[in-house]
């Protein structure tokens, strides 16, 4: 049983080091097989070191400080569109960013809205907030 702690130890050392947030599996497909993956993964979900964002998405975790739970250490905008960036998929400004910036109107984004080029199925959030997609739109021409 000492190559799975030593499995455990590996994943949890790389998922402290890396700079980034979100993990899939396929960043510790170097280390073992998916399923013995997916068991050390359901470890250190009990242990609260990392949370479920998404089928086969998973976060850093930290511990809330007003309800005592694990959360995920970054805002779910932010791990949205790094879970993206991993699944290759092309986040752009939306309309509701664009016309912010732009000054078009005081109303500030949500951020929960995310504009994409391509398709995706998969849901991305955390403790019943979820991010939406939306199509991107046309560049304008100012």
């Amino acid at each position: 049983m000492t190559i799975g702690r030593t499995l455990e130890k590996r994943i949890q050392y790389r998922i402290r080091r890396k700079k980034d947030s979100v993990f899939i599996l396929s960043d510790f497909e170097d280390l073992s097989d998916k399923d013995q993956i997916g068991r050390v993964l359901r470890k250190l979900l009990a242990k609260n070191i990392i949370v479920k964002v998404g089928q086969g998405l998973y976060a850093r975790a930290k511990i809330s400080k007003a309800t005592n739970n694990p959360i995920p250490e970054k805002d779910i905008r932010s791990i949205a569109i790094e879970a993206l960036n991993k699944m290759n998929v092309k986040v752009v400004q939306s309309e509701y960013d664009l016309n912010y910036n732009t000054k078009e109107t005081t109303q500030v984004p949500t951020g929960r809205l995310i504009s994409i080029k391509g398709r995706v199925s998969r849901k991305i959030g955390f403790n019943g907030n979820y991010v939406k997609y939306a199509r991107a739109h046309k560049q304008r021409n100012n």
